[in-house]
């Protein structure tokens, strides 16, 4: 149960911010065995004074497409894992809509069961009992 957040600056057509929301839940489905259906995302384009970036920082130069993904995951993933995640991804991106890898940054983070409601104030059904047994 993946929750995505895609951050970029304004500017990019509805096509450019499609394909970018559809290659990261396809690499998702693939590399975390995320249920096609399971699908929870949001787009915030910012202004050139509210996305603030090291343009050199571990991997730049990066360019005014630079993109930051933060994803918060249901169950932990290995290293190994997320390495294979993160070059599949940017790979895709590369290829749709034309992202450069310099200019991808993820970040992945972890919610157990009871931090999480999907419906109705109620805990996701099974989870929390999975993280007590």
């Amino acid at each position: 149960m993946p929750y995505s957040r895609i951050s970029l600056l304004k500017g990019k057509s509805p096509e450019y911010l499609r394909a970018l929301a559809d290659t990261l839940h396809q690499t998702m489905v693939e590399s975390f065995h995320v249920p096609e259906k399971d699908r929870f995302q949001l787009i915030h384009q910012h202004e050139p004074h509210e996305l603030i970036f090291d343009r050199d920082y571990e991997g730049g130069p990066r360019s005014d497409d630079f993109v930051l993904i933060a994803i918060t995951t249901g169950k932990p993933r290995s290293t190994e894992v997320k390495l294979a995640f993160y070059a599949r991804l940017a790979q895709r991106l590369a290829a749709s809509p034309g992202l450069r890898p310099e200019d991808l940054m993820v970040v992945v983070t972890t919610a157990l069961g009871d931090e999480w409601s999907m419906s109705g104030g109620r805990p996701v059904p099974g989870l929390l009992q999975a993280m007590t047994s």
